[in-house]
């Protein structure tokens, strides 16, 4: 089996996707650390007025996990959707997309971070029909080495593969993992396609839903062309 960890993102870019649907399960690693002004909490769209941050209004304080992190009771979930709207109500999958969209802004009642972007990446993989288990990290740790927890989240979980992103690199070898019966694969973003987009030139590193509203469900745009939906 086929594993990949990462921490929550919301809304994230078409790559976040493109990872999750090349392994069996994906692992939400939200039991770290916060940290401010990253992707737990903000991404880009892209407006009339070029790429505009999409921010949570969470704090800056990172003596919290990420699964510990309140969302706030303030209006910030229909001033998000006001703005997609603004942004791509005259994109060709806009309607398609804002049915099953629209409701997790304004109808649930996650009360944490964690749990709003799970249901927003939950939402996008059953949209593009990427099936892979995602499911949350239950913080059980023996180990205190950051290699050594991804390696004992992997036999937790019967994992014979972990599938890193590319800035493991930085950290990880293929020599402890194997030495712990584990394989290693590197996950390289490819260059994704581009594809027509309101509001002047093409802009890429946005978040998956200017894909979507443009795009629909077409995994070409979104995956590698190896990676086989049912």
């Amino acid at each position: 089996m086929k594993l990949a960890i990462s921490q929550s993102n919301y809304i994230p870019w078409r790559g976040y996707f493109d990872l999750i649907a090349s392994v069996d399960r994906f692992v939400l690693y939200d039991t770290v650390q916060f940290t401010k002004n990253d992707w737990r909490n903000r991404n880009l769209i892209k407006t009339q007025a070029g790429p505009q941050w999409l921010s949570i209004p969470v704090g800056a304080n990172i003596h919290r996990t990420i699964q510990d992190v309140e969302l706030p009771q303030t209006p910030w979930r229909s001033k998000h959707w006001k703005s997609l709207v603004a942004a791509y109500a005259k994109a060709p999958f806009f309607a398609e997309v804002a049915a099953w969209l629209e409701p997790i802004y304004t109808q649930n009642a996650d009360t944490r971070l964690s749990e709003f972007n799970a249901r927003l990446i939950h939402a996008v993989c059953k949209y593009l029909g990427i099936t892979t288990d995602i499911v949350f990290d239950d913080g059980s740790h023996r180990q205190q080495d950051r290699v050594l927890k991804l390696i004992e989240m992997c036999q937790r979980h019967g994992a014979d593969t972990y599938v890193s992103a590319p800035a493991g690199r930085n950290y990880i070898s293929a020599e402890t993992f194997e030495a712990h019966g584990v394989h290693l694969e590197w996950f390289d973003y490819p260059a994704y396609p581009s594809y027509a987009q309101l509001h002047g030139p093409f802009v890429g590193q946005v978040s998956v839903l200017d894909a979507l509203f443009h795009c629909g469900a077409h995994p070409e745009v979104f995956l590698h062309p190896q990676v086989a939906l049912v």
